[in-house]
C-alpha cells in the first residue's frame, strides 16, 4: 500500500510541482469546493493554490463551475493522471522523433577533437548514467559489440544499484553487447553475455574504468560521497588500456 511520501513523489514524476500535489490532494479530500477551502487545506497561499489550480486545469486534473457568485473547483477521477501519462508520453515519442531528425544537421556542426585528446567530465548520478549510455550506445555500433571493464566493488553500486543507471545489465543484455570485467574485490556475479575474471579481493581500489570503442571512461566518489568521472576520446590511450587489459586478462585464469 502506498504511503504519503510515495503519492507525493509518484505525482512529481508526472509533472506536477510539490504545490499543484498539495491542492490536488486537498481537493481530492474535500470535493468541490471554493478557493479559500482549497488553501486552508493544503496549506498553501490563496494566490499559489489559484496558480496552482490554473496549472492543474491545463492537465486535465482540475475543472471547475459557478454556484451562485463562487467558483468551486473539483478534482476529476484520479483515472485521469493517466490521460496526462499518456500526452506526456506522445510528447516524449514527438520530440524523440524530432530530435533523430536533428542529429545529422548537430552532428555536422560538431568540430573534431583534431590531434589533440578529448576530455569530458561528469558529475552526480546524471552524470554516471550519461556515461554509462554512451558506453551502451557506442559499443553497439561496433562490429563485435564488446568493452573491457574493471569493475570495482567499491564503485559498482553506485553504478548499477543505485540512482545511476541500475537496469544497465538488462539494456545490455537486450541490445546483445558483451563484456570482459576483471573484477576487484568481492561480488559481481556473471548475468549473461559476460566474462569475468578477479585480480584480488581487495576492496578499497577506488576507480571503475571502462575501455569501449576507442574511449576510457574512470568513475570515482569524492570524500562527499558524490561519484563523478570522465571520458576520455583518443585512440592511442584507447589501444594502450586495451592492451594493458588484454595482457592482464591473458595472465589470469
Amino acid at each position: 500500500m502506498s504511503n504519503e511520501k510515495d503519492v507525493h513523489a509518484g505525482l512529481e514524476g508526472l509533472g506536477l510541482n510539490p504545490k499543484e500535489v498539495a491542492v490536488y490532494l486537498a481537493l481530492l479530500t474535500l470535493g468541490p469546493s471554493a478557493i479559500r477551502k482549497i488553501a486552508e487545506q493544503a496549506g498553501v497561499n490563496r494566490g499559489t493554490t489559484h496558480d496552482a489550480l490554473k496549472e492543474l486545469q491545463k492537465k486535465g486534473l482540475v475543472s471547475y463551475y459557478h454556484k451562485e457568485t463562487r467558483q468551486h473547483f473539483v478534482a476529476e477521477e484520479p483515472k485521469a493522471l493517466l490521460n496526462l501519462l499518456a500526452r506526456k508520453k506522445q510528447d516524449i515519442e514527438r520530440a524523440e522523433a524530432d530530435i533523430r531528425d536533428l542529429l545529422p544537421y548537430l552532428h555536422a556542426l560538431t568540430r573534431p577533437a583534431g590531434n589533440s585528446p578529448a576530455v569530458k567530465y561528469y558529475k552526480g548520478y546524471t552524470g554516471l548514467r550519461t556515461i554509462l549510455e554512451d558506453v551502451l550506445d557506442a559499443t553497439e555500433q561496433l562490429p563485435q559489440k564488446e568493452y573491457a571493464a574493471y569493475s570495482s566493488s567499491a564503485i559498482r553500486p553506485y553504478l548499477y544499484q543505485k540512482n545511476a543507471f541500475p537496469s544497465f545489465t538488462e539494456e545490455r543484455i537486450r541490445r546483445k553487447i558483451a563484456v570482459r570485467a576483471i573484477a576487484i574485490g568481492s561480488g559481481g556475479e556473471m548475468q549473461g553475455r559476460d566474462k569475468r575474471k578477479w585480480l584480488t579481493k581487495d576492496e578499497r581500489t577506488p576507480i571503475y574504468t571502462l575501455i569501449y570503442a576507442g574511449k576510457v571512461a574512470m568513475i570515482s566518489v569524492n570524500q562527499d560521497g558524490v561519484p563523478h568521472g570522465l571520458i576520455i576520446e583518443d585512440d592511442g590511450i584507447y589501444a594502450t588500456q586495451l592492451l594493458i587489459f588484454d595482457s592482464l586478462w591473458n595472465s589470469l585464469k
